[in-house]
């Protein structure tokens, strides 16, 4: 008994000794554009419905959890803080893209923070957007590189967020512009 009991508990040491931060997530890398990002396990590469990401994955499972990857053009080649604080990228972020006037969305800024990485400021911002499809919780992280604007933006049905609310934070926190 005491020697299966052993077992089991090496076999548990086992097991946890391989498990890291990015566990679940997949590496996604994409060199010629300069960018990295980890997408979760289960979900695959699409082609995007509209134009303007430039890589877009979803749930296997429930299409409605995506991620993508958007890259712009910087109008004068500003750096991101020139842009503007977290909550001015985030209120312009709603106002052109998430929620603008004639969508028939509505959004709702949660949160906007400035996370230095590396050489690289990053502003992860967070909202939720309400529209005749339902409520969806959306985050991204927002920076800038050589007079282009990266984004990655994570999204998933608002009740579904406390399940994948994890997950999807790993992967906007792994994105990486070089």
């Amino acid at each position: 008994m005491v020697r299966l009991f052993l077992v089991v508990v090496c076999f548990l040491f086992t097991l946890t000794g391989c498990t890291t931060p990015g566990a679940g997530l997949n590496p996604y890398v994409n060199t010629a554009k300069g960018y990295e990002v980890l997408f979760p396990n289960g979900w695959v590469q699409v082609k995007p419905e509209v134009p303007g990401p430039d890589v877009v994955f979803h749930d296997l499972i429930d299409p409605a959890e995506t991620l993508s990857v958007v890259i712009s053009t910087v109008k004068s080649g500003r750096n991101l803080t020139e842009l503007g604080s977290p909550a001015a990228v985030a209120d312009r972020l709603l106002k052109d893209v998430l929620a603008p006037a004639d969508s028939g969305r509505r959004g709702e800024l949660l949160a906007a923070e400035s996370r230095p990485a590396e050489d690289q400021t990053y502003y992860i911002l967070e909202f939720l957007i309400q529209s005749t499809q339902g409520t969806r919780h959306n985050l991204a992280a927002v920076t800038t590189r050589r007079g282009q604007l990266y984004t990655v933006n994570v999204a998933a049905p608002e009740e579904r967020w406390p399940k994948v609310e994890g997950t999807l934070r790993q992967a906007v926190n792994s994105f990486r512009v070089y």
